[in-house]
Protein backbone atom coordinates (compact mmCIF):
# COMPACT_ATOMS: atom_id res chain seq x y z
CA UNK A 1 0.00 0.00 0.00
CA UNK A 2 1.45 3.12 -0.74
CA UNK A 3 1.91 6.17 2.13
CA UNK A 4 0.27 9.30 1.96
CA UNK A 5 1.70 11.30 5.02
CA UNK A 6 -0.15 15.09 5.47
CA UNK A 7 2.12 17.83 6.98
CA UNK A 8 -0.20 20.67 8.74
CA UNK A 9 1.53 23.46 10.58
CA UNK A 10 -0.46 26.52 11.43
CA UNK A 11 1.53 30.05 10.01
CA UNK A 12 2.59 32.26 12.68
CA UNK A 13 0.63 30.81 14.81
CA UNK A 14 0.92 32.93 17.80
CA UNK A 15 0.88 36.13 15.68
CA UNK A 16 -2.58 34.47 14.34
CA UNK A 17 -3.86 34.11 17.60
CA UNK A 18 -3.37 37.86 18.91
CA UNK A 19 -4.53 38.62 15.15
CA UNK A 20 -7.84 36.84 16.10
CA UNK A 21 -8.22 38.93 19.48
CA UNK A 22 -7.28 42.12 18.21
CA UNK A 23 -8.01 42.89 14.60
CA UNK A 24 -5.99 46.28 14.31
CA UNK A 25 -2.63 43.82 14.27
CA UNK A 26 -3.93 42.78 10.70
CA UNK A 27 -1.08 43.43 7.80
CA UNK A 28 1.14 45.08 10.11
CA UNK A 29 4.90 43.81 11.24
CA UNK A 30 4.06 41.88 14.37
CA UNK A 31 6.90 40.85 16.75
CA UNK A 32 6.26 38.45 20.09
CA UNK A 33 8.67 37.55 22.50
CA UNK A 34 10.44 38.58 25.37
CA UNK A 35 9.97 42.76 25.61
CA UNK A 36 13.51 43.74 26.83
CA UNK A 37 16.35 44.06 24.68
CA UNK A 38 17.89 40.85 26.47
CA UNK A 39 14.86 39.18 25.20
CA UNK A 40 14.40 36.80 22.11
CA UNK A 41 11.81 37.00 19.41
CA UNK A 42 9.23 33.99 19.82
CA UNK A 43 7.09 34.05 16.66
CA UNK A 44 6.81 37.29 13.89
CA UNK A 45 4.40 38.18 11.13
CA UNK A 46 5.42 37.65 7.50
CA UNK A 47 5.41 41.19 7.30
CA UNK A 48 8.33 41.53 9.94
CA UNK A 49 10.13 38.50 8.32
CA UNK A 50 10.64 40.80 5.00
CA UNK A 51 12.85 42.67 7.29
CA UNK A 52 14.64 39.99 8.21
CA UNK A 53 13.28 39.00 11.27
CA UNK A 54 13.03 35.23 12.27
CA UNK A 55 12.33 32.95 15.34
CA UNK A 56 14.94 32.92 18.27
CA UNK A 57 16.81 36.25 16.89
CA UNK A 58 17.73 38.34 20.15
CA UNK A 59 14.72 41.11 20.58
CA UNK A 60 17.67 43.96 20.15
CA UNK A 61 17.93 43.38 16.68
CA UNK A 62 14.69 42.65 15.79
CA UNK A 63 14.29 46.36 17.09
CA UNK A 64 17.25 48.01 14.87
CA UNK A 65 15.42 45.46 11.99
CA UNK A 66 11.97 46.15 11.94
CA UNK A 67 11.33 49.34 14.66
CA UNK A 68 8.12 50.23 13.08
CA UNK A 69 7.10 46.64 14.15
CA UNK A 70 4.47 46.23 17.05
CA UNK A 71 5.84 44.30 20.07
CA UNK A 72 3.73 41.80 22.02
CA UNK A 73 4.73 39.98 25.23
CA UNK A 74 2.47 36.66 24.36
CA UNK A 75 0.34 34.59 26.17
CA UNK A 76 0.87 30.66 26.10
CA UNK A 77 -2.14 29.59 27.68
CA UNK A 78 -4.05 31.24 24.98
CA UNK A 79 -1.80 29.93 22.38
CA UNK A 80 -2.65 26.58 24.08
CA UNK A 81 -6.16 26.50 23.92
CA UNK A 82 -5.97 26.88 20.48
CA UNK A 83 -4.02 24.06 19.75
CA UNK A 84 -6.51 22.28 21.56
CA UNK A 85 -9.06 23.04 19.72
CA UNK A 86 -7.44 22.55 16.38
CA UNK A 87 -6.24 18.84 17.92
CA UNK A 88 -9.81 18.02 18.59
CA UNK A 89 -11.03 18.86 15.19
CA UNK A 90 -8.02 16.62 13.86
CA UNK A 91 -8.43 13.88 16.47
CA UNK A 92 -12.49 13.27 15.61
CA UNK A 93 -11.82 13.51 11.92
CA UNK A 94 -8.08 11.08 11.37
CA UNK A 95 -7.79 8.28 11.55
CA UNK A 96 -4.00 7.96 12.81
CA UNK A 97 -2.04 11.33 13.66
CA UNK A 98 1.07 12.98 15.81
CA UNK A 99 0.87 16.55 17.16
CA UNK A 100 4.36 17.00 16.50
CA UNK A 101 4.06 20.69 18.64
CA UNK A 102 1.93 23.17 19.84
CA UNK A 103 1.22 23.91 15.88
CA UNK A 104 2.27 21.02 13.89
CA UNK A 105 0.80 17.79 13.16
CA UNK A 106 0.92 14.99 10.88
CA UNK A 107 -1.88 12.42 9.64
CA UNK A 108 -1.15 9.27 8.31
CA UNK A 109 -4.09 8.91 5.84
CA UNK A 110 -2.65 5.66 3.83
CA UNK A 111 -5.40 3.66 1.96
CA UNK A 112 -8.12 5.93 2.49
CA UNK A 113 -7.82 7.28 -1.09
CA UNK A 114 -10.26 3.94 -1.66
CA UNK A 115 -13.33 5.60 0.17
CA UNK A 116 -12.17 9.47 -0.66
CA UNK A 117 -9.67 11.41 -2.43
CA UNK A 118 -6.82 12.03 -0.09
CA UNK A 119 -6.05 15.13 -1.30
CA UNK A 120 -9.58 16.35 -1.10
CA UNK A 121 -10.25 15.21 2.51
CA UNK A 122 -7.14 17.03 3.01
CA UNK A 123 -8.40 19.92 1.56
CA UNK A 124 -11.97 19.79 3.64
CA UNK A 125 -9.99 19.25 7.16
CA UNK A 126 -8.02 22.52 5.94
CA UNK A 127 -11.27 24.50 5.67
CA UNK A 128 -12.89 22.87 8.68
CA UNK A 129 -10.29 23.95 10.96
CA UNK A 130 -10.06 27.78 9.29
CA UNK A 131 -13.68 27.96 9.69
CA UNK A 132 -13.89 26.65 12.97
CA UNK A 133 -11.28 28.83 14.44
CA UNK A 134 -10.05 31.26 12.01
CA UNK A 135 -6.70 30.64 12.25
CA UNK A 136 -4.47 29.91 8.81
CA UNK A 137 -2.99 26.79 8.16
CA UNK A 138 -1.20 25.39 5.10
CA UNK A 139 -0.38 21.69 4.44
CA UNK A 140 1.77 19.34 2.48
CA UNK A 141 0.36 15.59 1.40
CA UNK A 142 3.41 13.36 0.08
CA UNK A 143 4.65 9.94 0.14
CA UNK A 144 6.69 10.62 3.70
CA UNK A 145 7.10 12.51 6.72
CA UNK A 146 9.87 14.81 5.15
CA UNK A 147 8.44 15.43 1.86
CA UNK A 148 5.30 16.12 3.43
CA UNK A 149 7.12 18.84 5.99
CA UNK A 150 9.09 20.42 3.27
CA UNK A 151 6.25 20.32 0.76
CA UNK A 152 4.33 22.42 3.78
CA UNK A 153 6.86 25.42 3.65
CA UNK A 154 7.03 25.74 0.39
CA UNK A 155 3.27 25.64 0.43
CA UNK A 156 3.21 28.79 3.39
CA UNK A 157 1.70 31.21 3.97
CA UNK A 158 -1.62 29.62 4.04
CA UNK A 159 -1.90 27.21 1.51
CA UNK A 160 -1.66 23.59 0.33
CA UNK A 161 0.06 21.26 -2.13
CA UNK A 162 0.78 17.77 -3.17
CA UNK A 163 3.23 15.67 -4.51
CA UNK A 164 2.77 12.27 -5.42
CA UNK A 165 4.97 9.33 -5.82
CA UNK A 166 7.83 8.99 -8.24
CA UNK A 167 7.68 13.12 -8.04
CA UNK A 168 9.74 13.55 -4.88
CA UNK A 169 13.35 13.75 -6.31
CA UNK A 170 12.43 16.47 -9.04
CA UNK A 171 10.38 18.11 -5.88
CA UNK A 172 13.73 18.26 -3.77
CA UNK A 173 16.64 18.63 -6.34
CA UNK A 174 16.11 22.74 -6.56
CA UNK A 175 16.09 23.48 -3.23
CA UNK A 176 18.83 23.79 -0.31
CA UNK A 177 19.79 21.37 1.31
CA UNK A 178 18.84 23.60 4.87
CA UNK A 179 15.39 22.69 3.84
CA UNK A 180 15.50 18.86 5.19
CA UNK A 181 14.75 18.80 8.70
CA UNK A 182 17.39 17.33 10.49
CA UNK A 183 19.87 20.01 9.21
CA UNK A 184 20.46 22.48 11.39
CA UNK A 185 23.21 25.15 11.56
CA UNK A 186 26.27 22.89 12.21
CA UNK A 187 25.00 20.24 9.89
CA UNK A 188 24.55 22.88 7.19
CA UNK A 189 27.86 24.41 7.49
CA UNK A 190 29.48 21.31 7.68
CA UNK A 191 27.90 19.96 4.15
CA UNK A 192 28.88 23.76 2.96
CA UNK A 193 32.03 22.94 3.49
CA UNK A 194 32.07 19.64 1.42
CA UNK A 195 30.35 22.05 -1.33
CA UNK A 196 27.24 21.22 -1.02
CA UNK A 197 24.23 23.69 -1.06
CA UNK A 198 21.68 22.34 -3.00
CA UNK A 199 19.81 18.92 -2.36
CA UNK A 200 20.33 18.24 -6.04
CA UNK A 201 24.31 17.91 -5.53
CA UNK A 202 23.40 15.40 -2.74
CA UNK A 203 21.02 12.98 -4.86
CA UNK A 204 23.90 12.52 -6.82
CA UNK A 205 26.53 12.21 -4.30
CA UNK A 206 27.25 8.28 -3.67
CA UNK A 207 25.28 7.45 -0.05
CA UNK A 208 29.11 5.79 1.23
CA UNK A 209 30.97 9.72 0.92
CA UNK A 210 28.13 10.60 3.34
CA UNK A 211 28.55 7.94 5.40
CA UNK A 212 32.36 8.61 5.49
CA UNK A 213 31.87 12.38 6.11
CA UNK A 214 29.06 12.10 8.61
CA UNK A 215 28.33 8.48 9.76
CA UNK A 216 24.96 7.56 10.40
CA UNK A 217 23.45 11.16 10.17
CA UNK A 218 25.00 11.17 6.75
CA UNK A 219 22.99 8.17 5.58
CA UNK A 220 19.62 9.91 7.02
CA UNK A 221 20.27 12.98 5.16
CA UNK A 222 21.42 11.39 2.38
CA UNK A 223 18.25 9.45 1.96
CA UNK A 224 15.62 11.91 3.18
CA UNK A 225 17.36 14.14 0.28
CA UNK A 226 16.15 11.26 -2.35
CA UNK A 227 12.87 10.90 -0.53
CA UNK A 228 13.22 8.29 1.27
CA UNK A 229 11.60 8.33 4.77
CA UNK A 230 9.90 5.46 6.24
CA UNK A 231 9.60 6.62 9.68
CA UNK A 232 5.62 6.05 11.14
CA UNK A 233 3.14 8.68 11.93
CA UNK A 234 3.05 8.43 15.98
CA UNK A 235 -0.46 7.32 17.10
CA UNK A 236 -1.08 10.67 19.81
CA UNK A 237 -1.82 10.20 23.28
CA UNK A 238 -1.34 13.07 25.68
CA UNK A 239 0.39 12.58 28.86
CA UNK A 240 -1.29 14.90 31.56
CA UNK A 241 1.55 14.84 33.85
CA UNK A 242 5.14 13.98 35.24
CA UNK A 243 6.56 13.16 38.77
CA UNK A 244 9.27 12.02 41.00
CA UNK A 245 9.00 10.69 44.09
CA UNK A 246 11.18 9.25 46.79
CA UNK A 247 10.58 6.78 49.72
CA UNK A 248 13.59 6.72 52.49
CA UNK A 249 15.55 3.58 53.87
CA UNK A 250 15.61 4.86 56.97
CA UNK A 251 13.01 7.83 57.67
CA UNK A 252 14.34 11.15 58.11
CA UNK A 253 13.74 14.65 59.71
CA UNK A 254 17.04 16.37 58.12
CA UNK A 255 15.70 19.77 56.44
CA UNK A 256 18.67 20.56 54.44
CA UNK A 257 18.74 16.83 52.77
CA UNK A 258 14.89 17.02 51.95
CA UNK A 259 15.14 20.46 50.36
CA UNK A 260 18.12 19.55 48.33
CA UNK A 261 16.28 16.58 46.78
CA UNK A 262 13.12 18.75 46.25
CA UNK A 263 15.92 20.95 44.06
CA UNK A 264 17.37 17.91 42.43
CA UNK A 265 13.60 16.60 41.40
CA UNK A 266 12.03 19.85 40.30
CA UNK A 267 15.83 20.42 38.54
CA UNK A 268 15.18 16.82 36.70
CA UNK A 269 11.47 17.71 35.65
CA UNK A 270 12.34 20.56 34.52
CA UNK A 271 15.28 18.86 32.03
CA UNK A 272 12.54 15.99 31.25
CA UNK A 273 9.90 19.17 30.28
CA UNK A 274 12.36 20.35 27.45
CA UNK A 275 13.51 17.40 26.40
CA UNK A 276 10.19 16.47 25.64
CA UNK A 277 9.21 19.96 24.06
CA UNK A 278 6.56 20.51 27.07
CA UNK A 279 5.41 23.14 29.27
CA UNK A 280 3.84 22.80 32.88
CA UNK A 281 1.46 25.01 34.43
CA UNK A 282 0.47 23.41 37.57
CA UNK A 283 3.74 22.15 40.41
CA UNK A 284 2.51 20.10 43.47
CA UNK A 285 4.77 18.87 46.50
CA UNK A 286 3.53 15.52 48.44
CA UNK A 287 4.99 14.42 52.12
CA UNK A 288 4.02 11.03 53.44
CA UNK A 289 5.11 11.25 57.03
CA UNK A 290 6.67 8.58 59.51
CA UNK A 291 2.71 7.46 60.77
CA UNK A 292 1.80 7.62 57.09
CA UNK A 293 0.00 10.94 57.51
CA UNK A 294 0.17 12.07 53.74
CA UNK A 295 0.12 15.91 52.70
CA UNK A 296 0.16 17.86 49.47
CA UNK A 297 -0.36 20.80 48.06
CA UNK A 298 -0.01 22.47 44.52
CA UNK A 299 -0.21 25.93 42.58
CA UNK A 300 -1.27 27.13 39.22
CA UNK A 301 1.69 29.03 37.70
CA UNK A 302 2.35 30.34 33.89
CA UNK A 303 3.32 27.48 31.34
CA UNK A 304 7.06 27.24 31.47
CA UNK A 305 9.79 25.14 31.77
CA UNK A 306 12.44 26.87 33.57
CA UNK A 307 14.49 25.54 36.00
CA UNK A 308 14.78 28.89 38.01
CA UNK A 309 10.55 29.14 37.87
CA UNK A 310 9.85 25.56 39.02
CA UNK A 311 12.23 24.99 41.96
CA UNK A 312 11.38 28.51 43.01
CA UNK A 313 7.94 27.09 43.40
CA UNK A 314 8.52 23.87 44.73
CA UNK A 315 10.65 25.25 47.40
CA UNK A 316 7.87 26.83 48.55
CA UNK A 317 5.63 24.55 48.20
CA UNK A 318 7.91 22.52 50.28
CA UNK A 319 8.02 24.88 53.24
CA UNK A 320 4.33 25.45 53.20
CA UNK A 321 3.82 21.88 54.04
CA UNK A 322 6.49 20.91 55.85
CA UNK A 323 5.17 21.98 59.28
CA UNK A 324 4.84 19.20 61.81
CA UNK A 325 8.71 18.19 62.16
CA UNK A 326 7.95 15.01 62.26
CA UNK A 327 10.28 12.14 60.71
CA UNK A 328 9.68 12.05 56.78
CA UNK A 329 8.87 8.72 54.52
CA UNK A 330 8.49 9.96 51.54
CA UNK A 331 8.63 12.90 49.15
CA UNK A 332 7.57 13.35 45.82
CA UNK A 333 7.16 16.49 43.26
CA UNK A 334 4.79 16.52 40.23
CA UNK A 335 3.83 18.68 37.17
CA UNK A 336 0.26 18.75 35.73
CA UNK A 337 -1.38 20.44 33.29
CA UNK A 338 1.15 19.75 30.45
CA UNK A 339 0.83 21.01 26.95
CA UNK A 340 3.04 20.70 23.52
CA UNK A 341 5.29 23.77 23.01
CA UNK A 342 8.74 24.37 22.54
CA UNK A 343 10.89 25.51 25.17
CA UNK A 344 12.23 28.72 23.46
CA UNK A 345 9.36 29.93 21.61
CA UNK A 346 7.36 30.24 24.90
CA UNK A 347 10.19 32.16 27.16
CA UNK A 348 9.15 35.58 26.95
CA UNK A 349 11.28 37.01 29.76
CA UNK A 350 13.88 35.17 29.30
CA UNK A 351 17.33 36.53 27.13
CA UNK A 352 19.11 34.65 24.71
CA UNK A 353 22.13 33.50 27.72
CA UNK A 354 19.64 31.86 29.39
CA UNK A 355 18.44 29.79 26.75
CA UNK A 356 21.68 29.09 25.13
CA UNK A 357 22.81 27.87 28.67
CA UNK A 358 19.72 25.23 29.08
CA UNK A 359 20.39 24.22 25.73
CA UNK A 360 23.99 23.81 26.58
CA UNK A 361 23.33 22.09 29.89
CA UNK A 362 20.44 20.10 28.54
CA UNK A 363 23.06 18.52 25.44
CA UNK A 364 25.29 17.36 28.03
CA UNK A 365 22.60 15.71 29.81
CA UNK A 366 21.56 13.98 27.04
CA UNK A 367 25.00 13.04 25.70
CA UNK A 368 26.50 11.80 29.20
CA UNK A 369 23.42 10.85 31.47
CA UNK A 370 20.71 13.12 33.49
CA UNK A 371 23.49 13.20 36.45
CA UNK A 372 26.43 14.62 34.24
CA UNK A 373 25.38 18.15 35.09
CA UNK A 374 23.52 19.44 38.31
CA UNK A 375 23.31 22.07 40.78
CA UNK A 376 26.28 21.64 43.26
CA UNK A 377 23.43 21.51 46.19
CA UNK A 378 21.71 18.54 44.32
CA UNK A 379 25.23 16.93 44.01
CA UNK A 380 24.44 13.95 46.42
CA UNK A 381 21.09 12.66 44.33
CA UNK A 382 21.50 10.24 41.77
CA UNK A 383 18.91 8.67 39.40
CA UNK A 384 15.82 9.94 40.75
CA UNK A 385 14.31 10.39 37.43
CA UNK A 386 13.91 9.53 33.83
CA UNK A 387 15.97 11.52 31.16
CA UNK A 388 12.81 10.87 28.85
CA UNK A 389 9.02 9.67 30.17
CA UNK A 390 8.26 10.80 26.52
CA UNK A 391 8.69 7.52 24.90
CA UNK A 392 5.76 6.71 22.79
CA UNK A 393 4.47 10.20 22.57
CA UNK A 394 4.65 12.50 19.65
CA UNK A 395 7.86 13.84 18.77
CA UNK A 396 8.05 17.64 18.56
CA UNK A 397 9.29 20.08 16.45
CA UNK A 398 12.86 21.35 17.35
CA UNK A 399 13.72 24.30 19.65
CA UNK A 400 14.02 26.77 16.40
CA UNK A 401 10.72 27.16 14.96
CA UNK A 402 10.02 27.59 11.45
CA UNK A 403 6.26 28.40 11.61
Amino acid sequence: MERSIVHMDLDSFFVSCERLLDSSLNNRPVIIGGLSDRGVVASCSYEARSFGVHSAMPMRMARMLCPEAIFIQGNSGIYSKYSDVITDIIRERSPLFEKASIDEFYVDVSGMDVFFGNYKWAKELRQTIIKETGLPISFGLSTSKTVAKILTGEAKPNNHRQIIKGEEKPFLSPLEVKKIPMVGDQTYLTLRSMGVKWIKTLQEMPMEMMERAMGKNGMTIWKKAQGIDNSPVIAYHERKSISIERTFEKDTIDVLRLRNLVIAMAENLAFQLRNGEKLTSIVAVRIRYSDFQTVSKQRKIPYTSTDETLISNCLDLFYQLYQRRVLVRLIGVKFSGLVGGSYQINLFDDNQKIISLYQALDKVRNRFGQDAVKRAIAMDTKGIGRSNPFNGEPPVIPAHRRA
